[in-house]
């Protein structure tokens, strides 16, 4: 997937409020960026990191510019917007590109399920249903591991109980761990960081796991191949 409108280059002033970023553009001008980033991003939002914003000029949006990428500055990148991912897995599932997930014509994203709870992708029509639950990982500590969560998440917690829960109902439930480093060659799950959310990830019986890397570049950002996954402990 291409970006709708070419990514510029910045260093970072600051995150704050977890959705704001201030910003030094090339020219010297500091602006304000828009984090689509919950997390805690933690490791890539030291002051003076190089970054990659999306201009827009939409007249709803009071922000014109979107945090988009880290820079390494080593030939390598980290994609920040948690929101991309599902629009770039949504077109590899439709057109099943996606390993263990071919085979079912119908995908639906946002599906209600579970205690007040969306799944990321249902599909159906292709055996059992497939409730399909993803993650953006961006935390690597050690040279190329990628780890999740980078902050405490019980929201993931509920996740993997309801996913179990639909296990047991005779369906197929998939924590897709989707890494948005091109740094990482391997993934596993930061315990010391969440113990309640690895505890429920031991116990999430049934539950099935598929990591998958990204390609990413300030041009554009698309799905590569699977990575292992190395459960903790």
């Amino acid at each position: 997937m291409q970006y709708a409108t070419p990514l510029v280059p910045a260093r970072l002033i600051r995150r704050y409020k977890r959705f704001l970023a201030d910003v030094r553009l090339a020219d010297g001008r500091e602006v304000t960026a828009h984090c689509a980033n919950p997390g805690s991003m933690m490791g890539l939002a030291k002051p003076e990191t190089k970054v990659w914003l999306e201009p827009n000029d939409d007249p709803k949006k009071k922000l014109k510019f979107g945090w988009r990428l880290v820079d390494h500055e080593n030939g390598h990148f980290t994609g920040v917007d948690t929101s991309l991912p599902n629009r770039v897995l949504k077109a590899a599932l439709i057109a099943h590109d996606v390993p263990g997930l071919t085979g079912y014509d119908i995908v639906r994203p946002e599906v209600k399920y579970g205690e007040n709870s969306r799944i990321d992708f249902l599909l159906t029509g292709g055996g059992p249903d497939i409730y399909v639950e993803v993650k953006s990982v961006t935390l690597c500590r050690q040279a190329g591991l990628a780890e999740f969560p980078d902050s405490v998440t019980k929201r993931g917690a509920k996740h993997l109980a309801e996913l179990a829960q639909v296990v047991a109902q005779g369906h197929r439930a998939v924590m897709l761990y989707l890494v948005q480093r091109t740094d990482c060659t391997a993934v596993t799950l930061a315990a010391d960081l969440d113990p309640a959310y690895a505890q429920a990830f031991g116990v999430a019986a049934g539950v099935e796991v598929l990591s998958l890397g990204c390609a990413i570049s300030p041009q554009r950002i698309a799905l590569a191949g699977p990575l292992p996954f190395h459960a903790p402990g």
